[in-house]
């Protein structure tokens, strides 16, 4: 797949989890777009994903709330940017549905979703505004939390 501009990663910006997955990038895309499925995997446990609302459309609302085991909650509402069906999701929290600004946006994340002899090539990025948005991003676990989330989402779809 050609990166698109929006997904060129940046080191001194941008973190990245690449792997491959023995998985069948349809299924893939179906635990990234099915709220149902989403809700299973997505946020590395303890914590749980109790709410999510997908509107898979440029400008639709992507919503989770994240739930911790002390009762912490954590509502993330975005909106998506780009979507190439089993392929790729670009999704912001800098813009809500219908791109209106939120003012208190993180980051932009992008899903590449591609086809491997032995099942997908999972490309997850997260770019930040600036460098200390990405240092505090790392520190707040990015490579393990969302290493787990990806284990998480194999598990669920193998048994799909």
């Amino acid at each position: 797949m050609t990166a698109l501009p929006a997904t060129v990663f940046d080191p001194t910006l941008d973190l990245e989890l690449k792997r491959e997955v023995a998985v069948a990038p349809r299924l893939v895309w179906r635990a990234w777009t099915e709220p149902e499925l989403l809700k299973q995997w997505f946020t590395p446990a303890p914590w749980r994903t109790t709410t999510c609302e997908i509107d898979l459309q440029p400008g639709g609302m992507f919503r989770t709330v994240m739930e911790g085991p002390g009762g912490e909650k954590h509502d993330n509402t975005g909106c998506f940017l780009f979507i190439v069906p089993e392929k790729l999701l670009v999704f912001t929290d800098a813009l809500g549905p219908g791109y209106r600004p939120l003012g208190s946006g993180f980051m932009t994340a992008s899903i590449a979703i591609e086809p491997t002899a032995t099942g997908t090539l999972y490309t997850a990025r997260a770019l930040h505004k600036d460098e200390a948005a990405k240092k505090q991003h790392e520190e707040m676990g990015f490579h393990q939390g969302w290493g787990t989330a990806l284990d998480q989402l194999v598990a669920l779809v193998r048994g799909i």
